[in-house]
């Protein structure tokens, strides 16, 4: 049964796509490299910092690369002075619920800890959660099982126990490579066929569906 639930963070609690999205334009703009889309890069969003320049310029040296990693962290702290996230609709009271049943509900992100930390408190949700993992605390970033082994070593629940639960591929991987079940959202940036694409067991449309589904898990 499912006792453990790991939240990716960035399209799946929080809609940060506007501040994602306007920070890489941001970025590009002042190290002058060559423009993306704003679905290019929305489409990186998910992976580390690094690995979303890298993807969107495989190219350029890693010199550069780095950055426009930390060109972009400073720019992002600038814009949350203007440009406020909110959570997704049905997140606080979805939160509440599963934590009453008694569920361990945790985060793992590719958004540094300080800065997950920061974004969950001020989103009035960070009392729900019992561990966050950040891009910072591991090796190896999604999709690779780290981040969520990571999670059952500081919490002590067995892989069988985990719903790991994500709106893009790389987090439906990283679930079933740790050997966790795995749950795609549909409101965040991926699409429906690339979360089945990845082999996620469920996928649900709305976050109050997930209280059903985790008794039934």
């Amino acid at each position: 049964m499912t006792k453990l639930i790991i939240f990716d963070f960035d399209g799946t609690l929080g809609d940060t796509r506007r501040n994602i999205v306007t920070t890489m334009q941001m970025t590009i703009a002042e190290l002058g490299l060559a423009g993306r889309t704003d679905d290019e890069c929305a489409s990186k969003i998910g992976l580390p910092l690094d690995g979303c320049f890298e993807a969107l310029y495989p190219d350029e040296a890693q010199e550069t690369i780095q950055l426009c990693a930390d060109t972009y962290r400073r720019i992002f702290q600038e814009n949350l002075l203007t440009m406020k996230p909110q959570v997704f609709p049905n997140v606080k009271e979805t939160l509440r619920a599963l934590k009453d049943e008694g569920y361990t509900l945790t985060i793992a992100s590719s958004r540094w800890h300080k800065s997950l930390s920061e974004l969950t408190r001020d989103l009035g949700i960070a009392e729900y959660f019992s561990c966050l993992v950040g891009a910072d605390d591991v090796e190896k970033a999604k999709p690779d099982a780290e981040p969520v082994l990571k999670t059952l070593t500081a919490t002590g629940f067995d892989a069988s126990q985990a719903l790991v639960v994500g709106d893009m591929n790389v987090d439906v991987l990283m679930g079933l490579n740790a050997g966790a079940k795995a749950c795609g959202v549909t409101w965040g940036n991926g699409t429906r066929q690339e979360l089945e694409e990845a082999g996620a067991d469920y996928i649900i449309d709305s976050m109050d569906q997930l209280i059903e589904l985790a008794k039934r898990t």
